[in-house]
């Protein structure tokens, strides 16, 4: 490892080999795009069918990446897979760890990782909501780690939240957002750390009154996804909410449109519900949960979906 960092330009120097720890959904998507990019990927996961299972997770993947101009073919030519952890990070560049959601579990782990690695490898996790201030508190040197949290699927979606914590050297961050663009990602440093960050919390403030909806017999769900992509996604893909708001003030823009429009927003605020997941709401969701294909047939058009409006963005 020679320990320089890829230029903001897209050069990927001194990043060549990667491990993932965790080869679930994200990580092995997170797998199939590393090695698209023409890194060295090393999975470490303690199931024992991981490797077919990653090959199987590659093969689903090889359409959004070859659509997207990446290469796939011997796609896994640079992969390899290795149980143990020491020997599984020791010669990185950097780790993306997508292990289970567990405080105790990632600071045992980014403890041993930092054991068995150089003072140079980029430790970076997926997590979707636990902070790197908690993470790090059995490290030694607690400023080598930060968040690097993707949005489904990473080999497919641009953004990349970059969240550091409070002890997380600014070099690491400045490293981090170096990599992500190099790999064509689009990284978000955050300011602040709060649970979740800031995609997911904004993904459960809507999902709260989606369910709120269908719960009171306003919509189904297949008529909430149907207003979501025919309005407000067709929106935000081109605008997210303030730049909409700005433009639905007219001339005056978001002043106009808060001073005007906003104490009509603030009634719809405290009319928002707050439906709980207990049992009944469960089986009501399940219930309505038949979009009439595999969830593997499902992805696949998502994939292809996205990639045209990807395209149409110039994101591709």
């Amino acid at each position: 490892m020679n320990g320089t960092s890829p230029d903001p330009d897209g050069t990927m120097d001194g990043f060549q080999r990667v491990t993932v720890i965790g080869a679930g959904v994200i990580g092995a998507s997170w797998t199939a795009l590393f090695l698209a990019r023409g890194l060295t990927v090393t999975v470490n996961d303690p199931l024992p069918d991981v490797a077919q299972r990653t090959r199987d997770q590659l093969r689903q993947a090889v359409p959004a990446l070859r659509a997207i101009g990446l290469r796939t073919d011997g796609l896994d030519r640079d992969l390899r897979f290795e149980a143990d952890i020491g020997k599984a990070v020791a010669d990185a560049d950097v780790v993306q760890e997508n292990g289970p959601e567990r405080l105790d579990f990632k600071q045992d782990l980014f403890a041993r990782i930092e054991r068995a690695t150089g003072p140079d490898t980029l430790l970076l996790s997926s997590t979707s909501g636990i902070r790197a201030t908690a993470m790090a508190q059995a490290m030694t040197q607690p400023g080598r780690l930060v968040i690097g949290h993707p949005f489904n699927p990473p080999h497919l979606v641009p953004l990349v939240e970059v969240v550091p914590g409070e002890q997380t050297d600014p070099d690491t961050v400045r490293r981090a957002v170096a990599f992500y663009t190099a790999l064509g990602k689009k990284p978000q440093v955050l300011r602040k750390e709060v649970p979740g960050f800031v995609a997911n919390r904004l993904q459960a403030a809507f999902f709260r009154e989606a369910v709120n909806l269908v719960v009171q017999g306003v919509v189904t769900e297949q008529e909430i996804d149907d207003v979501v992509t025919s309005s407000l996604g067709l929106r935000w893909a081109v605008a997210g909410p303030f730049r909409s708001f700005h433009l639905g003030g007219g001339p005056g823009g978001l002043p106009y449109f808060l001073q005007h429009l906003g104490p009509a927003l603030e009634d719809l605020w405290r009319d928002l519900g707050t439906p709980t997941l207990d049992a009944a709401t469960v089986e009501l969701l399940s219930g309505q949960a038949d979009f009439g294909a595999t969830v593997e047939e499902l992805e696949s058009a998502r994939d292809e979906a996205q990639i045209r409006v990807m395209r149409a963005l110039g994101e591709d």
